[in-house]
């Protein structure tokens, strides 16, 4: 649906809904009810009737005593929040503060745009700013108006008579007391709710199971997939399935390989442990990879506390393929890789071995490394049918790496 529609539904579906134990999807099941006849109420016939129900953990909706429905869609009894009003009446207070502080700050720039603004314009002032393309700005009516550019600015009629006031919270000494047997009353698990379970509904926070209502599915993003041979869309994220425009992404996330630290070993001082590291390419081609080690006096080594060996051959990633774990017909490919070097290779994610030696006998460990890269610019326009047959333009970049061990074991 559209932006607007989902804004408006609170991004949460009418018709779906969530179970309030396990948060899985509930289905409508159907039933039949005994019900008298509207004719003779002494009689009975069967009837169909319809009620939520959870198909993993058995929750449902007759559990909270919601009724059941005899349509199968909508029209589900929900919660009404006593604090409905005073929230809409909040929300409202900040909408109008939110408007108030934009008009401020579109008046501030207006003014340090144009320090001074005469009153009044001649016939020849007008022609020169309607000459310079100033009349947007200052709007032409007749000699001796006002800038409406400024006026417009302010707050329309009526809006200083209708000010929300918020009163604000008064702190009480006395509150509420806890029932008698608050302390002896044994504690049943089943009838108390999950953290989990209650911040998944801020507005009520249910503290018995008695009290989980079912919540509104969230509206779900769907993001758009591409075959790597033949390019045709496999999922289209658009309203209109016919019509799609695929956003150039230009985040340095979606380009730079990512790395993670697995596993780490215990750390000692000047003693040499081995540290494994995952290497993933986000990009859809191969990637060559190759880290260094800082050199003396680098500015941006500053915080290493221990000494790094790295490979030194040169790492190759495989390409970031989204359909690959669907694609049962997939041959691995075969990179001979180093066992001293390479842990595993999954997909386009490969775990390597780097070796730590700490230089400091206590506090954090950390090792700084240099990681250098290719970069092919994707988005470059499509070159001219006689240029076709040139590659890619290949840039090297490389990047300061900094990561924290954890601290140094006695």
């Amino acid at each position: 649906m559209p932006s607007a529609e989902a804004k408006l539904k609170k991004n949460r579906c009418a018709n779906c809904f969530d179970c309030p134990c396990c948060m899985h999807t509930l289905s409508t099941r159907a039933t039949s009810i005994p019900a008298p006849l509207p004719d003779d109420p002494a009689k009975t016939t069967m009837k169909k009737a319809y009620y939520l129900a959870c198909g993993f953990c058995r929750w449902t909706s007759r559990d909270v005593g919601m009724a059941d429905k005899s349509v199968a869609s909508g029209g589900w009894q929900e919660p009404e929040n006593p604090h409905t009003q005073k929230i809409n009446k909040l929300v409202e207070y900040y909408q109008q503060l939110a408007q108030k502080e934009k008009m401020e700050r579109d008046r501030k720039k207006l003014v340090r745009r144009r320090p001074y603004m005469p009153l009044a314009f001649s016939q020849h002032t007008i022609h020169v700013v309607d000459k310079y393309g100033l009349g947007t700005r200052l709007q032409r009516q007749r000699p001796g108006a006002p800038i409406t550019a400024l006026t417009g600015l302010s707050l329309k009629e009526g809006d200083d008579q209708k000010e929300i006031k918020i009163e604000p919270a008064q702190a009480v000494e006395e509150v509420e007391p806890l029932p008698e047997d608050y302390y002896t009353r044994p504690i049943n698990l089943t009838e108390v709710t999950t953290l989990r379970q209650r911040l998944l509904q801020p507005d009520f926070q249910p503290i018995c199971a008695s009290q989980l209502y079912p919540r509104h599915k969230h509206l779900l993003i769907k993001r758009s997939l591409r075959c790597r041979k033949c390019e045709h869309n496999l999922s289209k994220p658009e309203f209109n399935p016919t019509s799609i425009k695929f956003k150039i992404q230009l985040v340095a996330v979606n380009y730079i390989p990512e790395v993670r630290i697995l596993s780490i070993p215990n750390l000692r001082y000047m003693k040499e442990s081995q540290v494994l590291l995952t290497l993933t390419n986000p990009v859809e081609n191969l990637t060559h990879v190759t880290l260094k080690e800082c050199e003396e006096g680098d500015s941006d080594d500053i915080d290493s506390t221990a000494k790094v060996v790295v490979p030194s051959k040169e790492l190759i990633l495989a390409g970031k393929d989204a359909a690959a774990e669907y694609d049962e017909l997939a041959e691995p490919q075969d990179f001979q890789d180093d066992p001293d070097v390479i842990a595993f290779r999954k997909a386009n994610k490969v775990g390597i071995f780097i070796k730590v030696i700490p230089q400091k006998e206590e506090g954090e460990v950390t090792v700084s490394f240099k990681m250098k890269h290719e970069f092919k610019n994707l988005a470059a326009p499509i070159r001219p049918m006689e240029e076709s047959d040139q590659s890619c333009e290949v840039i090297w970049l490389t990047h300061h790496v900094e990561l924290s061990l954890g601290p140094l074991l006695p």
